[in-house]
């Protein structure tokens, strides 16, 4: 089985899948854990199925964001690649009931989030509950943006 597929050990009743990234094993953790009919996704980001970062923001001399422009393609990656996780256990960007996105800049992420999670969900308004939080740093320098899922398969 690779790594990419759902665990078929499910653990205390814990379905796990992976992207095969290379940080997945560096920090130790899975993508997304379905327990029941709920599925957790761990905190997404815009990368390619290689790991490298989508649309990375340049960075100034001190190593942090010089500009924020990017922030609408990495948002529009960081949801496809939370539906790839999604569709892995027959679900989709629908069952979602709460997302919580962290951002470095919040003005640019609100410019943003009202197109680009309108496009991701299909809908004007979607039916979820949201947050937007702002943060000093993500896990890489060149991310502007993470976001984490809670989604329902029944009900």
């Amino acid at each position: 089985m690779q790594r990419n597929e759902i665990s078929a050990a499910a653990v205390n009743c814990k379905e796990a899948v992976y992207f095969g990234v290379p940080w997945e094993d560096a920090y130790g953790y899975a993508q997304a854990i379905k327990v029941g009919d709920t599925i957790h996704v761990s905190g997404q980001l815009s990368h390619d199925e290689k790991g490298d970062l989508i649309a990375p923001a340049s960075l100034d001399e001190s190593g942090k964001p010089a500009e924020f422009s990017m922030m609408e393609q990495q948002m529009r990656a960081t949801y496809a690649n939370a539906a790839k996780l999604l569709a892995r256990f027959g679900a989709t960007l629908d069952n979602v009931v709460e997302e919580t996105l962290y951002v470095l800049d919040v003005d640019a992420a609100f410019a943003a989030a009202g197109k680009v999670r309108k496009e991701a969900y299909g809908r004007a308004r979607p039916q979820c509950a949201s947050n937007l939080i702002g943060v000093q740093r993500l896990a890489f320098p060149e991310q502007l943006i993470e976001i984490t899922f809670s989604a329902k398969l029944s009900g």
